[in-house]
């Protein structure tokens, strides 16, 4: 079992900045693709980021793409996600994910065997 927990979450002006944490417990996180996930409210959960077990690969949402990015330190069993040139839109709640499944198929939320609770960003306009 791995245990995720989210932080860093609060609310910021459009164009400001926020870093998010995702702290593991149970299991080493080097074992596990990791990824971000965010759900707005009415929508569903979307894709956001990953990085791969290593830390030298990772992906984004286009959305996201140049203004986020994922990072692991896997020493400290953790996971970032620096956000910055916020936008209302990014407005959401974000959930870290850890996954065994194929690199290929990270986007999917079917490859993620553990969710945090999620903590909640907002951004103003």
């Amino acid at each position: 079992q791995v245990q995720l927990v989210e932080s860093g979450g609060g609310l910021v002006q459009a164009g400001g900045s926020l870093r998010l944490s995702c702290a593991a417990s149970g299991r080493t996180l080097s074992r596990f693709v990791m990824g971000w996930f965010r759900q707005a409210p009415g929508k569903e959960r979307e894709f956001v980021a990953a990085i791969n077990r290593s830390g030298f690969a990772t992906y984004y949402a286009d959305s996201v793409k140049g203004r986020f990015t994922i990072s692991r330190d896997n020493a400290k069993n953790t996971v970032y996600l620096q956000m910055n040139s916020l936008k209302p839109e990014d407005t959401a709640v974000y959930y870290c994910a850890a996954g065994m499944g194929s690199w290929s198929n990270i986007q999917s939320l079917n490859n993620y065997d553990y969710w945090g609770q999620g903590t909640q960003v907002t951004v103003s306009s």
